[in-house]
């Protein structure tokens, strides 16, 4: 697994793995607006990528977006690359993540992870609730990925 960067420096990354994301989100078809990507690249294609949006610099709070191909994507070398742009890069506080409560994979994830949940009933329409997950730097910093 190899971490690529999008970002304002390289403009074509950024938007095609943005575009990797929203095609691979259930209701995400307007796609991201102000962003950075990252991307994982696994014999020689993308294989998954986070989006980094909806930043709130004086809160310290990011929004990350996420989809896969692989189960084998988050290795620690990955979120140590991911978790490291929202609290060491930039400097955040909290990242934030909004999940669709049917999502029941992405929801296992965030809880391994040591995300808090939020469930706000119908907040994907009316038959729907989403989970806004947050997690803290110092959750993140105590999580055993980063105790060795």
């Amino acid at each position: 697994m190899r971490v690529v960067w999008g970002g304002s420096r390289d403009p074509t990354t950024n938007q095609a793995i943005a575009d990797f994301v929203a095609n691979h989100i259930e209701g995400c078809e307007r796609g991201f607006a102000d962003f950075t990507t990252m991307g994982v690249i696994d014999a020689g294609g993308l294989v998954a990528g986070v989006v980094f949006h909806n930043y709130a610099p004086e809160a310290g709070v990011i929004e990350l977006s996420a989809a896969s191909t692989s189960k084998r994507w988050m290795t620690r070398s990955v979120l140590k690359a991911m978790f490291g742009y929202a609290f060491d890069e930039i400097g955040c506080q909290m990242a934030v993540l909004r999940v669709s409560e049917r999502n029941n994979g992405m929801v296992a994830i965030a809880k391994r992870f040591g995300f808090t949940p939020h469930s706000i009933p119908r907040l994907r329409g009316r038959a729907e609730a989403e989970i806004i997950f947050t997690l803290t730097d110092s959750d993140w910093r105590a999580h055993p990925v980063n105790q060795r």
